[in-house]
């Protein structure tokens, strides 16, 4: 008996380090694959506070966990089990979904370069007359999710390039960390963010001089961060967007522009000692991005000159 109780505790520390390790594997394999979604999450977390803008302080926050779930249940519902066919069926898809997906990033990013140089706008904005907030309310619930499904597109097939090698329970588990993860870190963030505000207005209602400033310090704060998050969010989608077509055109067999831009990045990191790794890097992101901006101007130039995509909203 006693040697039977000790072969089966052996068994279960066995399983525990196998457990164990597979956790780490999980957790290792995810933080790879979340690293690469960084800019897409970025612009993710720098566009989704416009959809609150303008509405009642009531309201912003159950929007944001409106916008949370029909994120959660664009990636687990619908994008994941995709991701995992097309991963297993049809791989070679992958990289051709990616570059789509990028092609979007660079338009939707040149689309805001382009209408801050003065460009009409499509679609409705801020300054559109509110007459119905209920149904305005909806209208930007179904926007922010809309747009959600996309980068949560883009971010779903990134991760899964980075786990293709993985076995299928695998990639799954990685997918529903990073999706899960991502999700809470946005629209967390997301929340913080429009909520700031209310902080810095409730702290100027305070006795303590120490307070009220620190309070009108942050409603001088905000705008300033959005406008940040705004333009960080505009080139992150250059940058990734930009960044994915090099790759993908590399991987489909035409080198000309990835070996340019790597090419550019190798020079400037050898000829710069010291700090060359960051100014190497500066390089490939902001080559990238020229790259995505030049691609989604065309892009843009196409959909709204040429077939006139969305000239009826034009404004």
């Amino acid at each position: 008996m006693p040697s039977g109780l000790v072969a089966l505790l052996d068994d279960i520390s066995v399983i525990a380090k196998a457990a164990s390790a597979s956790i780490d594997d999980i957790g290792v394999a995810a933080s790879r694959a979340g690293v690469k979604t960084a800019g897409v999450v970025i612009d993710d977390a720098a566009v989704t506070p416009s959809y609150v803008t303008g509405l009642s302080p009531a309201r912003e926050l159950p929007i944001i966990w409106k916008i949370t779930k029909g994120s959660l249940k664009n990636k687990l519902l619908f994008l994941l089990p995709g991701a995992l066919l097309l991963s297993e069926f049809l791989p070679s898809a992958i990289i051709w979904l990616l570059m789509i997906g990028g092609a979007f990033l660079c338009y939707e990013g040149a689309e805001k370069v382009m209408e801050k140089l003065g460009a009409a706008k499509h679609g409705a904005t801020l300054e559109d007359e509110i007459t119905d907030p209920v149904a305005f309310e909806n209208e930007r619930v179904g926007g922010a999710i809309r747009t959600d499904f996309i980068l949560s597109a883009e971010i779903m097939a990134i991760a899964l390039n980075e786990v293709a090698d993985e076995t299928l329970v695998m990639r799954g588990v990685v997918l529903a960390v990073v999706a899960i993860a991502v999700t809470v870190a946005v629209y967390g963030a997301v929340a913080g963010i429009v909520k700031i505000d209310d902080l810095g207005l409730y702290l100027t209602k305070q006795a303590s001089n120490a307070k009220q400033a620190f309070g009108r310090f942050l409603l001088r704060f905000v705008p300033k961060l959005l406008v940040a998050l705004s333009v960080i969010g505009t080139l992150a989608m250059l940058w990734v967007g930009g960044g994915i077509i090099v790759h993908g055109t590399h991987e489909v067999g035409f080198h000309a522009i990835y070996d340019i831009i790597h090419g550019a990045e190798y020079a400037v990191k050898g000829a710069t000692g010291g700090v060359g790794g960051v100014l190497g890097w500066l390089t490939y992101a902001g080559l990238s991005a020229v790259l995505g901006l030049i691609l989604g101007s065309a892009i843009a130039f196409v959909l709204h000159k040429v077939l006139g995509v969305g000239a009826d909203k034009a404004h």
